[in-house]
């Protein structure tokens, strides 16, 4: 059973429902990934969520590299069903920086 979400209080942030959900996406490859993810931000009208790889040397709920996705679609209730790699360096930047700060209380930034 994962952890109840610890809660954030930036109004551009979406925190997990909660801690330590797991989701499996395909690469382009076709290989499976299991991501935690950690939460969503919006940054210029457009949303990003942000994924911690995990396997069996990092479990969820640990720490480590950071991935950002762009959210392409959302279902009627607005839940992402669609990401993307967020491949421009400057803006996966961008929005991880605006994900430090709306997660600063949360999360502990190396």
């Amino acid at each position: 059973m994962a952890a109840p979400v610890r809660e954030g209080s930036h109004p551009d942030f979406c925190p997990p429902a909660e801690e330590g959900v797991t989701l499996v996406f395909q690469d382009e490859a076709g290989e499976t990934v299991n991501l935690e993810f950690l939460g969503i931000v919006i940054l210029d009208g457009r949303e990003y969520g942000f994924f911690f790889p995990v396997d069996e040397g990092h479990p969820a709920l640990s720490s480590g590299e950071v991935i950002v996705l762009e959210v392409l679609e959302t279902d009627e209730d607005g839940i992402p069903e669609s990401f993307e790699l967020v491949e421009d360096e400057e803006l996966a930047q961008c929005a991880y920086e605006k994900f430090q700060t709306a997660t600063k209380d949360l999360y502990q930034f190396a």
